[in-house]
């Protein structure tokens, strides 16, 4: 689990303000897979401009850094959905954003989301399915071995979270086959 809470510092604000939003990366796999350790929360956000003050203002400048509005305007704005980060300076905890945009895996992830006990705090958790293809991605883009082992864990851990013929629906579609088959291999 986290070293320090991450889902008390960056989920519970934004389940506070009541923003649409959905965990994956790191503790995602955890809650699909097998424990370990991470320092970060991924969260794909809706948000509109009008939610850009409520998310500066939700996390406070003494205990955060976060980026400066016309940042998170301009990363609002691409059509794809852009990217920033918010970091717990006391802890040296991160948050990374991704915007919702027009990305059609974050769309199709966001209308499947899962709401989930995660420690003590219930919130809402993206798909296996997206996890796992999120991953792969990643590896395809020169990404660590370590993604390819939280796709084995889930694969062998999600239980009935996942649907097979779904996550294949997705791998096929995106090229991925290859990669899945290295992450069933992939050895702890």
């Amino acid at each position: 689990m986290p070293s320090t809470d991450v889902v008390a510092l960056f989920v519970v604000p934004l389940e506070q303000l009541g923003l649409t939003y959905m965990v994956t990366g790191g503790v995602a796999a955890i809650a699909y897979g097998l424990p370990r350790l991470t320092n970060d929360v991924d969260v794909v956000l809706e948000l509109g401009r009008a939610d850009v003050d409520r998310i500066l203002a939700a996390f406070a400048a003494e205990a955060f850094a976060t980026p400066p509005r016309e940042a998170l305007l301009v990363e609002l704005a691409r059509p794809r959905g852009g990217h920033s980060n918010i970091i717990h300076v006391p802890s040296v905890q991160k948050a990374d954003l991704y915007f919702l945009g027009d990305d059609a895996l974050h769309v199709w992830a966001m209308a499947r989301r899962r709401r989930t006990d995660v420690g003590a705090h219930q919130i809402w958790l993206a798909p296996a399915e997206y996890v796992i293809v999120r991953k792969l991605e990643w590896v395809g883009q020169g990404g660590s071995e370590r993604h390819l082992r939280d796709v084995r864990n889930m694969l062998a851990n999600a239980g009935p979270a996942l649907d097979p013929a779904e996550l294949e629906r997705l791998v096929v579609e995106r090229g991925l086959e290859s990669l899945l088959e290295r992450a069933r291999a992939a050895r702890d």
